[in-house]
């Protein structure tokens, strides 16, 4: 059991979620204040995607990404700052009689250098770097990172000083992680992000879950969440298999049956499931201590 737990709140995802409920926030200054209150409800760290202003849809946009970073960071709350790099690796293919050409509407593949430019803008603590490719719910849509990108993207982030959160969706995404490591490409030890119940990686089963653990070195720092209704089940079962937690409205939408939940209010719950346990909850200056960062100060 993890008895020095840190929570992570991923704040906003890049899915149709905003349509569901009114708390999921698109413009960047409601980004940057259900961020805000996440960090002051427990999250020593908010991960940010962005999203359009005015239809909600997923965004590249660097000058999004900078009012939010520089909204958090001039915050009178401290946090840690993870930043998503999984935009731009989205295939859509035609239909099964005839796949190619893709589909323009959400396909959006661009180069490595153009997925990272708004880390190399912004120098968050952390970025997420999704660690393979995989079927990703849709019919023909595919999420697509070739080791080939991963190489390339990973010591773009290690070479800007940025850690990068490997997002494992499968036990597969663990193994070519340890190979990044191997190679250089990646600093040991490392982090990890481990992903379960998203269709179709790994299940959100406790088998699998464990499986997965089992698959990441023992230095390494894991943290795990589980969409949906296992979101605050998955709270308790990484503590218990050693690792951290991640809550918040990219992954869940609800705080309880019936009830549509804030951000703050899903780090609340967590933190009280943590502490429930007999742990304790950290900061975000431990959080850097552990992890090795370096705080960046506004531009």
């Amino acid at each position: 059991m993890n008895k020095e737990v840190f929570v992570t709140c991923a704040v906003t995802g890049s899915g149709g979620t905003q349509e569901r409920s009114p708390h999921v926030p698109r413009a960047p200054k409601d980004i940057a204040e259900s961020a805000i209150a996440a960090a002051k409800a427990g999250a020593a760290v908010v991960h940010c995607h962005v999203r359009d202003p005015d239809s909600g849809a997923p965004s590249r946009r660097l000058d999004l990404y900078r009012e939010v970073t520089d909204r958090i960071r001039d915050a009178e709350v401290d946090v840690v700052l993870n930043l998503t790099a999984g935009m731009g690796g989205d295939m859509v293919f035609g239909p099964t009689s005839s796949p190619l050409p893709l589909m323009d509407k959400g396909t959006d593949m661009i180069g490595a250098e153009e997925r990272v430019a708004h880390v190399a803008a912004c120098l968050p603590e952390i970025c997420t770097l999704d660690c393979g490719t995989m079927n990703f719910a849709e019919a023909d849509y595919v999420m697509t990172n070739t080791p080939g990108m991963l190489r390339a993207m990973g010591g773009m982030m290690t070479e800007l000083g940025v850690k990068p959160e490997i997002e494992a969706f499968d036990t597969g995404h663990l193994w070519f992680a340890k190979q990044l490591v191997k190679e250089g490409v990646l600093d040991s030890p490392a982090l990890v992000q481990l992903c379960m119940g998203v269709p179709w990686g790994a299940p959100d089963d406790l088998n699998t879950f464990m499986a997965m653990v089992n698959n990441v070195p023992e230095d390494w720092t894991f943290s795990a969440f589980g969409l949906g209704r296992n979101q605050m089940a998955y709270v308790a079962a990484s503590v218990l298999a050693g690792g951290n937690v991640r809550v918040g409205l990219e992954d869940n939408l609800w705080l309880e049956k019936g009830v549509l939940a804030t951000n703050a209010q899903l780090v609340a719950k967590a933190v009280g499931i943590i502490e429930g346990m007999g742990a304790r909850v950290i900061g975000p200056t431990e959080v850097r201590e552990k992890l090795g960062l370096v705080k960046r100060a506004p531009r």
